[in-house]
């Protein structure tokens, strides 16, 4: 069996607010840790049902590249849905709101230009 990992590195200040994020992993083309601003992560309980969460971002990270990496992200399982569920309907309400949230994001830069 083959095995794949992927690694975080989080360095944290004296309130354990992160201040660097690195990720790595073993089929990742380019070799050696890379920084990032945000992770977020879910996993599935199955003993409780239930998603575990851990979502982690930097002080560096804006409020608008945070908005936008959360529509990415939710667009992202649109896709997860369709391709390990074949929900047609499903995927396409998520990518339906993904659209509205991006009318949001957009309104809310002209507003605040």
């Amino acid at each position: 069996m083959r095995k794949s990992q992927i690694t975080f590195g989080i360095e944290l200040d004296g309130n354990n607010v992160p201040e660097k994020i690195t990720w790595d992993a073993t089929e990742k083309p380019v070799k050696g840790p890379e920084e990032t601003k945000a992770i977020l992560m879910s996993i599935w309980d199955e003993k409780e049902q239930n998603t575990l969460r851990m979502d982690l971002w930097t002080k560096e990270m804006s409020v608008d590249a945070m908005k936008q990496f959360c529509v990415n992200a939710i667009g992202g399982m649109g896709d997860t849905v369709l391709r390990s569920t074949n929900d047609t309907k499903m995927s396409e309400m998520i990518h339906n709101f993904c659209q509205d949230l991006v009318k949001h994001l957009e309104e809310d830069r002209k507003k605040n230009a």
